[in-house]
C-alpha cells in the first residue's frame, strides 16, 4: 500500500491562515507537484484541516484534496486536529473516512469524538481524535483508548495503520515538546504487540520519526508552513514551504519520504515567537 500523508492544511473561509499565509494556494501548489507520484492507494490528512474551523475551510479541503484523491481512485481519510471544530468536521466529512465520496467509516460509539475505522486495500485504517478544545496539546481519554484496544484485540489480516494529529513523540529540546500527545504511555500500552504497522501524525509542521512501543511513528511536515528547527530551542520559527510524505507499507516494514513543493516563496519567515510569553520575538544576531 502507498499512502500520501498530508497534515496541517489550515484552510479558512478567507483562504489565508491566521498568520496571513495563503493556505489555499500552498495546498494547490503542493498537489500540483504531487500529481506525478504513482500508485497512491490512500490519502490521509492528519488534522488541522481548517484553521478557523469553518465550513468553507472543509469545503476547500474536499474541493482540492478530495478531488485529487478521487482522480486516483483513492479514499480520503481525515482526523481532527487542535484547530478543527468537531461539528463542522462532522458536517463536511462525517466519520472522516470517505471512500468514493461515501462515508464508510465505522465510528466509535463515543458521542462527538471523531474516532473511526475502515478498510483500504486490505489494510485497517484507524483514526483517533486527540483534539482538546482550546488547547494546543492532545489527549486520548480512557474511553477512546478502550475502543482502540477492542479494535486491535482482533488482528486484521493486512494489519493496521493508526492516524491522529498529535504525535506521541516530541522534538527535544524544543518549545514544541509540551504540545504533543500528553499521555503517550497510555497509547503505547494499547498498541504494544499489536498489528499496527505505523502511527501517522502531524501538528509539528516538521518531518520527525521515532518509535512508540516498538511501532514506527512518522510525523509529516505541514502544508501551510514548516517549522524551522535551526532557531533557538526556546523560540518557534515558522517559514513557508509546503510538504507532504509518501508512506509505503512493504513486507520489510514501512518506508517514508518527504516531498516538498517547488515553491519560489519557500523559506520566507512567517513568524518567530516565544511560547513562554506568547510574544513575537526577533532572534539575536
Amino acid at each position: 500500500m502507498r499512502i500520501l500523508h498530508l497534515s496541517d492544511t489550515h484552510l479558512t473561509a478567507s483562504g489565508h491562515d491566521e498568520d496571513g499565509v495563503d493556505a489555499r494556494g500552498s495546498l494547490r501548489v503542493l498537489l500540483h507537484d504531487l500529481r506525478w507520484v504513482p500508485g497512491i492507494d490512500l490519502v490521509v490528512v492528519t488534522g488541522d484541516l481548517a484553521d478557523d474551523g469553518s465550513a468553507q475551510g472543509y469545503a476547500e479541503l474536499l474541493a482540492q484534496v478530495g478531488a485529487f484523491a478521487a482522480e486516483r481512485g483513492a479514499p480520503l481519510i481525515c482526523s481532527t486536529g487542535n484547530h478543527d471544530d468537531r461539528s463542522a468536521f462532522t458536517a463536511a466529512l462525517g466519520s472522516g473516512h470517505l471512500h468514493g465520496g461515501a462515508d464508510l467509516g465505522r465510528l466509535a460509539p463515543l458521542g462527538t469524538t471523531r474516532a473511526a475505522s475502515s478498510e483500504v486495500a486490505g489494510v485497517r485504517i484507524v483514526t483517533l481524535d486527540s483534539l482538546v478544545p482550546g488547547h494546543a496539546h492532545g489527549h486520548l481519554d480512557a474511553e477512546q483508548l478502550g475502543w482502540l484496544a477492542e479494535q486491535l484485540a482482533v488482528p486484521h489480516p493486512g494489519g493496521t495503520v493508526l492516524a491522529l494529529h498529535h504525535p506521541p513523540i516530541s522534538i527535544r529540546p524544543h518549545a514544541f515538546e509540551d504540545v504533543v500527545l500528553d499521555n503517550p504511555t497510555d497509547l503505547a500500552a494499547v498498541i504494544a504487540g499489536s498489528d499496527v504497522h505505523i502511527v501517522l501524525c502531524g501538528h509539528l509542521h516538521a518531518q520527525v520519526s521515532g518509535y512508540l512501543a516498538g511501532v514506527p511513528v512518522w510525523v509529516t511536515p505541514g502544508v501551510v508552513t514548516r517549522l524551522d528547527l535551526t532557531t533557538r530551542p526556546h523560540l518557534v520559527r515558522g517559514v513557508t514551504g509546503a510538504g507532504a510524505s509518501v508512506v509505503d507499507l512493504t513486507p520489510d516494514g514501512p518506508t517514508c519520504h518527504t516531498v516538498h513543493a517547488r515553491d519560489p516563496d519557500a523559506g520566507r519567515e512567517v513568524y518567530v515567537y516565544d511560547p513562554a510569553t506568547n510574544d513575537d520575538a526577533l532572534e539575536e544576531a
